[in-house]
């Protein structure tokens, strides 16, 4: 069955507005209690967490209702970030995760992402057969065997304890001072509290969430706040996580970004050194930048691609057996410790470089020499598929036999977003650019 209301990551849209409505929500919920719910025995048990945006308390209570409706008992774990919810899924033995976020994107969108009981993101056949039962007539309960719903008060406290043991070295990160960007979102509580914890001296910014400033100039998405409180306060590192931190862009004590190449590439190199890179090999997708792979390359380790998001990074991580990959966008994912991208638990890994090394934030963000990279988005109308028309296609060909193997072309729709993403890399900038131009220009003129 095809897809409808699942993208690369979830079910996203604007909040109030198909799918993402109240009542979508309701049946959504069911279909899913009904999908786990498949024996008829009762105790079945499902954690939410949420994001501080103000439509997740619509969300939350039409999921709560459509899950109860089939038989599932339901834990509200409150805001929380995403990586939480896949962890306690699995430690609180819940048969699904699910989490209510639209990640990066403002606060007038919201989402829904679905954990299994393993804590992994639910395959895309899982979710088209949750899509199958939500077509149709939906059974709900017996009832003496709906289900009950609770607030759980520890879980963010289970999963901040449980942060700070991925942090190997113990008692190095007194005296440094770290400003961490919460983007307003869902570890606004979380985050200050593992560094506090752990001995460091912090600088919380975008820790006073409304319900409509997630992600507002502000998290890893716009790291400018955040380079402005490193410099002011001399801090040693800035760490930027997303609306539901998952996401993470590192900063030097000069305010100069790490994106998630940089990242991986300073986590791939360490982990090799030390033995523990299994499969000699790091997982990212086809965005990922070409000074990545020859980093990689020039050290006898491989980098394998896949498609755009972080469920298909996981995907080919678990199928593999490997246990480092990511996304250039700042997803890290990291096996060992969690089941998705988790970005303060990667902004952590940081700093145990620092600790271990003894070398400042600037002597470890940049790893590689990119080759240029151009990316723009062309947003597009309901109803239009602009690169099935003839002119776009001429564009994409024209552009393909001007870069004639000096450069890579990469053109898609965003999963998460009505946007077309035109994304070229070159090592002749001028060149670069006028490609790029060109398919933007041939895509605007088709919407």
């Amino acid at each position: 069955m095809s897809r409808k209301i699942f993208g690369t990551d979830g079910v996203r849209g604007t909040a109030n507005s198909y799918p993402m409505t109240a009542e979508m929500a309701l049946k959504l919920g069911a279909a899913a209690g009904r999908y786990f719910r498949t024996d008829g025995r009762n105790g079945h048990r499902v954690v939410i967490g949420k994001d501080t945006r103000l439509s997740g308390y619509m969300l939350e209570n039409a999921l709560t209702a459509g899950l109860t409706s089939t038989g599932m008992n339901v834990l509200l774990l409150g805001p929380v970030p995403t990586p939480a919810v896949g962890y306690l899924t699995r430690s609180m033995r819940a048969d699904l995760g699910i989490m209510i976020s639209a990640s990066h994107n403002h606060a007038h969108d919201n989402g829904i992402k679905f954990f299994g009981p393993d804590g992994f993101k639910l395959s895309d056949e899982a979710e088209a057969e949750i899509e199958r039962i939500l077509s149709g007539a939906i059974e709900p309960a017996q009832p003496q065997n709906i289900g009950r719903a609770k607030r759980i008060d520890d879980g963010r406290g289970r999963y901040v304890e449980y942060a700070k043991t991925t942090f190997p070295a113990r008692g190095q990160l007194s005296g440094m001072k770290v400003v961490i960007d919460c983007a307003n979102g869902a570890a606004y509580r979380a985050a200050p509290e593992v560094l506090w914890e752990l001995g460091a001296d912090v600088i919380p910014v975008g820790v006073a969430p409304n319900g409509h400033n997630i992600n507002d100039k502000c998290g890893s998405t716009h790291t400018a706040t955040a380079a402005e409180a490193v410099v002011a306060h001399g801090a040693d590192l800035g760490i930027c996580l997303d609306g539901d931190a998952d996401r993470v862009m590192i900063l030097d004590e000069n305010g100069r970004v790490a994106d998630g190449d940089q990242i991986m590439a300073l986590f791939a190199a360490r982990w090799a050194e030390a033995d523990r890179l299994k499969g000699g090999a790091l997982v990212a997708t086809v965005m990922s930048n070409l000074g990545l792979e020859r980093f990689l390359v020039g050290r006898g380790l491989r980098l394998e691609r896949t498609a755009v998001g972080d469920r298909y990074v996981v995907e080919r991580m678990r199928e593999g057996g490997f246990n480092l990959g990511g996304e250039q966008s700042g997803h890290i994912v990291m096996t060992d410790y969690a089941t998705t991208g988790d970005g303060l638990i990667a902004g952590l890994q940081f700093l145990a470089a620092m600790a271990e090394t003894g070398r400042r934030a600037s002597e470890l963000v940049r790893q590689f020499e990119t080759v240029p990279q151009l990316l723009k988005n062309v947003r597009y109308g309901a109803g239009k598929e602009p690169l099935s028309v003839a002119s776009v296609q001429a564009a994409i060909t024209g552009a393909e036999a001007r870069l004639n193997g000096s450069g890579r072309l990469l053109i898609r729709k965003s999963g998460t977003e009505p946007l077309i993403r035109v994304m070229a890399e070159c090592e002749d900038a001028a060149l670069l650019a006028e490609v790029v131009d060109g398919i933007v220009e041939a895509v605007q003129a088709a919407v």
